[in-house]
């Protein structure tokens, strides 16, 4: 568990990490709101995994794992962070029948939420002022900023299937160790056995307790894992067979046949696609 330290006086943090050369699989019981700009990076939030472009709004809930948000970033990239303590508001939150939105936003948040649109825009721009006012005027923005996301329905819950994520969560760290593992091994050959006696089980215990994590064996969640990365390589313009045998794959026909599988177009059309796109605003 991280231990998050504040200012005297103060309920909540608020800061820019740079952590782009380290695997942070961390949870804390504060809430915690990120926002970052990137080319294109990875989202890992609990039990689900995604990729991000250009920015990324996401608010967690309390002792939800997730990984820090510019892990292996390769371009310059911009972050902000908030994290508030559970009873940042005493019981305010709670209580008050005017923060009864707000309230509901912190409970789901407790799954990981992502936030789009013209809330993403409008939530961004509140954001990137707060380094301006003074602590309590930074307080006062911040509950508009969360007023702002609760009253939108321009979000995606990334764990939404509640049985799964609360099994998850009950071995968060044996997990954690897991995707450490993938993370820094998806290029090289993974090895189910290195990773089955990494966290103490047999292989075949290991396979059965991986599957019923994540809901897909282990040698389809690398190849998802190697795609997502794919896709940000892509997205940076590296070209396709740079980008295949970067993840991990030695076959530029699997590689294709994999990715039109799981994306729904071949690397090629998914790269000019994404190029010719207006960049989205933020």
């Amino acid at each position: 568990m991280e231990k998050v330290a504040f200012e005297p006086g103060k309920s909540f943090k608020l800061f820019s990490p740079r952590l782009r050369n380290t695997f942070l699989w961390h949870y804390h019981p504060e809430y915690e709101l990120v926002y970052v700009e990137a080319d294109a990076g990875i989202r890992h939030v609990g039990s689900h995994i995604s990729g991000y472009t250009q920015t990324d709004l996401v608010l967690i809930g309390s002792n939800l794992p997730h990984l820090n948000f510019d892990y292996r970033l390769r371009s310059e990239y911009h972050q902000i962070v908030v994290q508030l303590k559970e009873d940042f508001m005493g019981t305010a939150v709670t209580t008050t029948p005017e923060f009864a939105a707000i309230n509901q936003l912190f409970k789901i948040a407790a799954n990981g939420l992502a936030f789009y649109g013209d809330t993403k825009a409008k939530a961004v721009e509140k954001l990137k002022r707060l380094p301006e006012l003074n602590s309590f005027n930074q307080l006062l923005e911040l509950m508009e900023i969360f007023q702002l996301l609760a009253n939108s329905e321009e979000l995606t819950i990334l764990n939404d299937d509640e049985l799964s994520l609360q099994f998850f969560l009950k071995d968060k760290i044996r997990m954690g160790a897991v995707y450490e593992y993938i993370g820094s091994r998806y290029n090289q050959h993974p090895d189910v056995n290195e990773v089955a006696a990494k966290v103490n089980f047999t292989t075949a215990a290991f396979c059965r307790y991986f599957k019923k994590q994540t809901n897909i064996t282990f040698t389809d969640f690398v190849n998802h894992y190697r795609i997502d990365v794919a896709k940000n390589l892509l997205m940076q313009d590296q070209n396709v067979t740079e980008t295949c045998y970067a993840v991990g794959f030695e076959s530029l026909s699997y590689f294709n046949k994999l990715f039109n599988k799981i994306v729904g177009q071949n690397p090629s059309d998914f790269k000019r696609k994404w190029t010719i796109q207006p960049k989205e605003k933020a």
